[in-house]
């Protein structure tokens, strides 16, 4: 049930649908968020349920941009340090979480039962209306929304309405999921993550926000997962931090631009025995087109790369191709974001 953004009673039906418990598609800059009251247990474990996901894969919490987005915080956060706040001051709202050590007794379902939270509070103007107006209209305050990715879990996160339609449409009551409609998602890619909990910042998961950026705000090295010996089992202490996901039906194969021609010229010599049709993502050169081929282009510049990537992915799923064969990207900090989605996309096998 897709809600236009241009219909005023779009909103007070998300605000309705989650006050009682319910689940909505959300639209944010970064990706659509399957949301639902984080501090309601019941309406959490809905979200678990509709995405597959495991219970102790903890959610980012959203909250609303009110007092600097401090307010938020303080009701989530336990402990919020100094470098974490200026964090807050330069980039929300926007596309970072912090994941700080949680309140006691608040939101525990949305944390994956850890000690720790992510929050963030997000950019797009109707998901800030959505937090605004659950905050302030005089019904039942709801502190934040849980709002993972609105897919299905390790699977391709959704950027439009209509991806969060096609996946999980039924997933709301009746069989019915409310998604307001935010058009198609400004950066494409989910949120940059830096663990806080740690005594100095950690890199969780890249994003649009660059580890450079991160250090110039907070004035300290931002460590990474491997540097700081953060242990990533099988209960994460982020999402979308497992060697799998963000994966199509199809097969990635990251390659470089060398071994993705020669694969290209393999191929193309044995075109008689090829059953399977084969999707090519290339960006510095174009493929010849030949049977069994799908092209598409990758844009040369990082962010409308990161825009178009999960869109580009699904679209080529949809044309029913077995594998899905991508150019690998440059090994520098505008294109940190894209390289995480592709290798994790590329290790589910």
């Amino acid at each position: 049930m897709i809600l236009p953004r241009s219909d005023p009673a779009s909103l007070q039906r998300c605000v309705d649908v989650l006050r009682a418990g319910g689940l909505v598609g959300m639209p944010t800059e970064t990706v659509y968020g399957l949301g639902a009251d984080a501090s309601r247990e019941t309406a959490v474990a809905a979200i678990f349920s509709a995405k597959g996901r495991p219970a102790n894969h903890p959610l980012i919490v959203h909250v609303a941009d009110l007092d600097g987005g401090l307010s938020g915080l303080a009701h989530f956060a336990r402990k919020v340090p100094d470098f974490a706040k200026a964090l807050v001051q330069s980039f929300w709202p926007g596309p970072l979480t912090l994941i700080v050590p949680r309140q006691r007794g608040v939101a525990q379902a949305a944390a994956g039962g850890q000690d720790s939270i992510g929050l963030r509070c997000p950019a797009h103007p109707q998901a800030q209306a959505l937090l605004r107006a659950l905050r302030q209209d005089g019904g039942p305050v709801v502190w934040g929304i849980a709002a993972p990715s609105a897919n299905r879990f390790g699977r391709v996160s959704p950027t439009t309405a209509a991806h969060v339609q096609s996946e999980l449409g039924d997933a709301g009551a009746n069989g019915a999921l409310p998604i307001w409609d935010g058009g198609p998602c400004a950066l494409g890619i989910e949120s940059t993550i830096v663990d806080c909990t740690r005594g100095a910042p950690v890199l969780l998961r890249p994003g649009s926000i660059s580890a450079q950026q991160i250090e110039q705000a907070c004035g300290q090295s931002l460590h990474t997962a491997h540097t700081h010996q953060v242990k990533l089992g099988a209960a994460p202490r982020a999402p979308g931090t497992l060697e799998s996901h963000y994966a199509p039906r199809a097969t990635v194969r990251l390659l470089d631009a060398l071994a993705l021609q020669a694969a290209l010229w393999a191929r193309s010599a044995h075109a008689d025995q090829q059953a399977d049709a084969i999707a090519v993502y290339a960006r510095t050169f174009t493929p010849t087109q030949g049977p069994g081929l799908v092209l598409r282009n990758m844009p040369l510049d990082a962010a409308q790369a990161a825009h178009a990537l999960f869109a580009v992915l699904r679209e080529l799923d949809e044309q029913g191709v077995a594998q899905i064969w991508v150019e690998a990207v440059p090994a520098s900090a505008a294109w940190a974001g894209v390289a995480d989605r592709l290798e994790r996309a590329s290790a589910a096998r």
